[in-house]
């Protein structure tokens, strides 16, 4: 049945099977990209979903600390940390909530979400607004009696069970990556394998059907134009064109035979064979070598004229199919050469996100030992703050015993202006004394005068004595000035410390918060920094798996670039540049998009918004 075919059906055969073959290893790995994808995204979501229910757990948590400190110490700091977990616990639900399509999950959800607002109202608000009120004890008290019942773990439990669940998808995604990828992979290899066998084989058979028999036809026409009238004619049985040209071939010998048995009746018409045999067997002899454009263009006699339009209508058809064979090729290396680029281009990207997923756990890691280092210096700050108090008081007591010192050197000082005033009287008397003096010594004449003299001397040192009493009294009253200004500065000291005090224990407070909120916040980021580096090691597994998948295409590729090698060699009278395919995979920056009319199987549904699989 394949022998009587005709030869266009054949080569349409042959590479409708080779086009299947390449449809079906595309359109399968098109949908194990399809499964990748999906997985990922909901891998992603699951993702999403875990770090906000860690986030409504942690800040429930925090909700409850801040509510206990603030019921242990009575310091309103910690209601602001209060308000700002239930802030967030609350727009945390409000993102969440949409995002829950399982039934079960969005059950636990509303349990945990009607399990805080309840604890809210029977605990957290209600033991507050009884501080607020005035009575700290009545809560400590009630808290204290209430024992478990005061907890949140009505409400972090099925917040729990949501991240234990979110994380079981997140791994039954990854397997799911995992086996589309194994199967692309296979899919690939198998793919590509069978195309080449398949181009082998109909390689073989092609030439078997083809070639050799118009070799053999060449050989013969060759001889019966030598003057072997006796050749015999292969494939006269043909049912295809190649059988058309033996049969014509056989009638040629035949001819040629009545022409030697009628050779002086007939020279006109050996003369006619031998212009036909001869063009036939240049042509024949070019077609054998793949020249499908060797044309008989020289005009037959009448009587061999069919014979000419027959070969011409066959080597036109052969050279169409042929033709469209090549394009064919063309349109397959090229849709390969668009996977080998898609999957490079989705290896970089995953490798991409390998190294910032990376990058983000490094970072994380640095941040939970910045915090650590933090709330300990936070720490070591809490107990400089007590040392910073113990020394205020110190010098408090040390101003006051300053105050008091300088009070009894007031009194001191009154008591050396009560001595001045006694030295001031003293020397005003010494001055009425002197003056007595020098009249007696004025009465006594010249035997007085020494006498007079001394009592001058006398008066001068008693004005004298009485200009330095009064300059000490002046110094004095200075000094008790000074003495009134420092008393005055010493108090303004005292009370200055005494509000460095009562700031330096509002900072002792308030380090304290923060080195708690350090210290949680630690926690929590050492968790975000496991699950990152979890994802790591997953999207650093994805990216080894697509080298992979990416390598498989390109030798797809190389593959089909060998079999249009192999049909490049018949001339179908085009120009290479249209029909030559190179000889080597194109680089993926060089890959231009597949046309849709060429290969539709690899068109993807959202083709006519001019998206490619480079935009994948």
């Amino acid at each position: 049945m394949f022998k009587s075919m005709k030869i266009p059906r054949k080569l349409g055969l042959s590479f409708a099977m080779i086009c299947a073959s390449a449809v079906i290893a595309m359109g399968v790995f098109f949908v194990n990209v399809s499964m990748i994808r999906s997985a990922t995204e909901q891998s992603n979501h699951s993702q999403q979903v875990d770090a906000m229910a860690l986030t409504m757990e942690t800040q429930l948590l925090r909700q409850n600390s801040q509510m206990r400190g603030f019921l242990v110490t009575g310091d309103e700091n910690y209601l602001n940390s209060y308000y700002d977990g239930r802030d967030t616990f609350d727009a945390t639900y409000a993102e969440l909530a949409p995002q829950i399509e399982n039934p079960e999950l969005k059950q636990a959800l509303e349990t945990s979400h009607a399990e805080t607002l309840k604890w809210r109202k029977d605990w957290g608000d209600h033991l507050i607004d009884r501080v607020k009120s005035g009575d700290l004890a009545g809560a400590q008290a009630e808290l204290r009696d209430a024992g478990k019942a005061a907890l949140v773990s009505n409400a972090v439990l099925p917040l729990r069970d949501i991240r234990a669940a979110e994380a079981k998808m997140i791994e039954q995604s990854g397997e799911r990556q995992q086996a589309a990828i194994a199967t692309a992979t296979v899919t690939l290899i198998v793919g590509g394998l069978l195309l080449v066998g398949i181009a082998v084989a109909l390689a073989v058979l092609l030439s078997r059907m083809i070639a050799r028999p118009i070799s053999d036809l060449t050989r013969t026409m060759t001889e019966l134009a030598g003057g072997n009238n006796a050749v015999d004619v292969p494939d006269r049985d043909r049912g295809d064109e190649l059988g058309d040209m033996a049969r014509a071939v056989l009638v040629f010998r035949d001819a040629a035979v009545a022409k030697e048995e009628t050779d002086a009746r007939m020279h006109a018409v050996a003369e006619e064979q031998k212009l036909v045999v001869a063009n036939l067997a240049d042509r024949l002899s070019a077609l054998s070598e793949g020249d499908l454009t060797a044309d008989i263009v020289a005009q037959f006699p009448a009587d061999y004229q069919a014979l000419r339009n027959s070969y011409n209508r066959a080597i036109e058809q052969l050279r169409n199919l042929i033709g469209a064979v090549i394009e064919s090729t063309a349109a397959i290396q090229t849709g390969s050469q668009e996977i080998a680029a898609a999957s490079e281009d989705l290896a970089r990207r995953t490798e991409s996100n390998a190294a910032s997923l990376e990058e983000t756990s490094a970072a994380v890691t640095q941040m939970d030992d910045r915090l650590k280092a933090t709330a300990a210096a936070a720490q070591r700050t809490v107990e400089r703050a007590d040392g910073a108090i113990r020394v205020v008081s110190s010098g408090r007591n040390t101003a006051d015993e300053a105050v008091q010192a300088m009070g009894r050197v007031s009194e001191s000082a009154k008591g050396i202006d009560s001595v001045i005033e006694g030295l001031d009287k003293i020397a005003f008397q010494t001055r009425v004394l002197a003056m007595n003096a020098a009249v007696e010594a004025g009465r006594a004449g010249e035997a007085g005068r020494g006498f007079a003299v001394v009592a001058d001397l006398v008066s001068a040192l008693a004005m004298r004595a009485e200009e330095e009493s009064k300059r000490a009294r002046d110094q004095l009253t200075i000094t008790q000035d000074d003495i009134v200004a420092a008393v005055d500065m010493v108090q303004k000291v005292d009370g200055a410390l005494a509000n460095i005090s009562s700031d330096v224990g509002e900072v002792h407070a308030l380090l304290n918060n923060i080195a708690t909120d350090n210290q949680a916040q630690s926690t929590a980021i050492t968790q975000v920094s496991a699950a990152i580096g979890t994802m790591d090691q997953s999207t650093q597994q994805n990216a080894a798996m697509v080298e992979e998948t990416s390598a498989a295409a390109r030798n797809l590729s190389s593959e089909v670039s060998s079999l249009a090698d192999q049909a490049s060699r018949f001339n179908v009278g085009r120009s290479k540049g249209q029909v030559r395919l190179p000889s080597h995979p194109a680089l993926p920056g060089s890959v231009k998009p597949l046309p849709a009319a060429a290969i539709p199987a690899l068109t993807r549904p959202d083709a006519d918004k001019g998206e490619d699989w480079a935009s994948f």
